[in-house]
């Protein structure tokens, strides 16, 4: 018996029991025994009547036969289906020979048995701990140092022909230096390109050929960082580094390759090659086929996000450079393009438009600019991102749009008229715009428009309206046969982005931006909430969980339209949702409205809001 209290009062929830309801719950446990292998809790199974808290061992979460979770010592499953009397939802099966505490329903056994607050989406989104159980998740969050290569080591004054004998005779790939306080890396592609060509002779030292400084990361950085930072910068080789900035090993793209992520390197390489709008359509298509592979390979929603976001900006960024770099209008202003929206947070959706932005330098009066040949010059490259199979912005969040076409000056000016006027619609749609802009050339000039809109002067007031006009976008309460519940009615379809990403999304901003730091993805912004204080953990748990679950069904939605050829959307049927399905959307949408209604009645926030 005291085994068990003391086992069961040091994990959550049953740390919240008083000293009796602990020994009562303990009187109840049952020891059982699950061999590796076991399916403790079939699919199609009928509802439990005692939920498991994992003593030793581990077990996998499966739904529909794919891991969305890994439990260890400590963990509670089956409590779901105990409490609310329905079937599970998803099944269970021992990794590891594992030894379970049955309890039965503790609300027949407790005199507090409010206090055990349940998480209802650890089985969503604890990836990290899916590490151990194998898989492309495992492979894609595992160390780097795990596929880091030795280091060739050269002079930076040895010759090109003496180095390239060294890389042939010892099978490498690179080499690498050290000059001064830089790292430089000379690879087989530099052979190719500049001595192959007879560009370089080989007599020169391999400095000439080389990059330096090298890009380096950590050796502490997952493959999935790693490999997000070739196809952004469309490099095959990156260094890693020790604590103290010293090259320990080399990370090449044909090693993290075998993570079953190839694709998306081949698109950002075609990009920066073509010399035309038509070359870069062809690259272009290579998109959707590259994201039915990747998610058939296993790669996370999130994660899937962050590398269509570098593909689509190395494509919009070659949209750019084929457009401005020979023009004396743009050359003369140098204009820093931003993308916004879901691909500025870096969590686009296939079906996700193109938003973008441009601030312009001018000298001296910007009147002097020709309205008229900015906006003529934004709308070619508008046209040009369309003839690549990109999305540009039905709504107009384009730089054809004087809205989102201006000087540096100009925005600040804007930003700070925008924050005078917290109740005017259009300037809360523009600050929740811009507040996810990031700048892809040129980011100093986005620097003012930035300082205006986090200036602290006036910052509490907006929050309050933004927060505001986030408890306003609810999720739907569920579903009635093929219908969707909504506040103002039924409807037949159910839009995920509207219902459930876009209400989440929103209230991240707000709440991110009341604590001083705007930036970065969703998932970001709900951790910078709770770390100042304005999320609890379990309400930030549940935010983020419930948003990256609807994002993965959305994902999935869309790239099954992919795979059979079929118009995408986040609109879904409700008809088509399967009964544990619906058991989890609701769940998501109450996990919303559950921090949408503490914030909104909290005394504190009333005060503030």
């Amino acid at each position: 018996m005291r085994e068990y209290m003391e086992f069961l009062g040091a994990h959550s929830p049953y740390d919240r029991l008083d000293s009796a309801d602990l020994r009562s719950l303990a009187e109840t446990v049952d020891v059982e025994f699950f061999a590796s292998g076991t399916m403790i809790v079939p699919e199609g199974a009928e509802p439990l009547h005692e939920m498991s808290v994992i003593r030793t061992g581990s077990v996998q979460i499966l739904d529909r036969g794919r891991e969305v979770d890994l439990l260890t010592a400590g963990d509670t499953f089956g409590h779901v289906s105990v409490l609310s009397g329905l079937a599970p939802s998803m099944s269970v099966r021992a990794v590891e020979d594992t030894v379970c505490y049955q309890l039965p329903d503790p609300r027949n056994r407790l005199v507090h048995p409010e206090v055990l607050q349940y998480s209802h989406y650890g089985s969503v989104t604890a990836r990290d701990r899916l590490i151990s159980v194998g898989g492309a998740v495992d492979r894609l969050e595992r160390p780097l140092s795990e596929v880091t290569k030795g280091v060739l080591w050269c002079e930076p004054t040895d010759s090109i022909r003496a180095v390239a004998r060294e890389i042939t005779e010892t099978g490498q790939s690179c080499a690498i230096f050290v000059r001064g306080d830089e790292i430089g890396i000379v690879t087989d592609d530099d052979f190719r390109r500049r001595v192959a060509t007879g560009e370089i002779p080989v007599d020169q030292p391999v400095d000439t050929i080389a990059s330096i400084p090298a890009l380096s990361v950590s050796g502490d950085y997952t493959v999935s960082a790693a490999y997000l930072r070739m196809v952004e910068f469309g490099i095959h080789h990156l260094v890693v580094t020790d604590a103290r900035g010293r090259p320990m090993g080399i990370a090449r793209v044909v090693d993290i390759a075998a993570t079953d992520v190839s694709h998306p390197l081949v698109i950002r390489s075609a990009a920066a090659k073509a010399d035309t709008i038509e070359q870069l359509a062809d690259a272009a298509r290579l998109l959707n086929p590259t994201l039915v592979e990747l998610w058939d390979a296993g790669v996370p929603p999130m994660h899937l996000a962050a590398v269509l976001s570098t593909m689509n900006e190395a494509l919009f960024r070659r949209v750019v450079e084929l457009h401005t770099a020979n023009d004396e209008l743009w050359q003369s202003i140098n204009p820093s393009w931003m993308l916004l929206g879901s691909l500025g947070r870096r969590e686009p959706l296939p079906n996700s438009d193109l938003d973008t932005a441009v601030a312009w330098s001018t000298e001296g009066d910007e009147q002097v600019m020709d309205a008229a040949v900015l906006k003529a010059a934004s709308r070619a490259i508008v046209e040009a991102t369309k003839r690549c199979g990109l999305r540009p912005c039905q709504q107009g969040l384009n730089p054809s749009n004087d809205l989102f076409n201006r000087s540096a000056p100009g925005w600040a000016e804007a930003a700070r008229s925008w924050r005078t006027e917290p109740e005017d619609d259009e300037s809360v749609m523009m600050v929740s715009t811009m507040l996810d802009a990031r700048p892809l050339t040129y980011a100093r000039l986005t620097q003012p428009l930035q300082s205006a809109l986090s200036a602290t002067p006036g910052r509490d007031a907006y929050a309050r309206t933004l927060t505001m006009n986030a408890l306003r976008q609810r999720p739907p309460a569920g579903f009635v046969r093929e219908f969707v519940v909504e506040h103002m009615g039924r409807r037949r379809s159910l839009n995920l982005k509207k219902a459930a990403l876009r209400p989440a999304a929103s209230l991240a901003r707000a709440l991110a931006f009341r604590a001083g730091d705007a930036s970065g993805s969703t998932l970001k912004r709900i951790t910078t909430a709770r770390d100042s204080g304005l999320l609890s953990h379990p309400e930030a748990d549940d935010l983020s969980s419930a948003y990256q679950h609807c994002f993965g069904l959305v994902a999935e939605h869309q790239i099954l339209a992919l795979r059979e050829h079929r118009q995408i959307s986040s609109c879904l049927d409700p008809a088509t949702i399967t009964g544990p399905e619906r058991r989890q959307l609701r769940d998501a949408f109450r996990a919303i409205k559950s921090v949408q209604d503490r914030i909104a009645s909290d005394r504190y926030d009333k005060a503030v809001l």
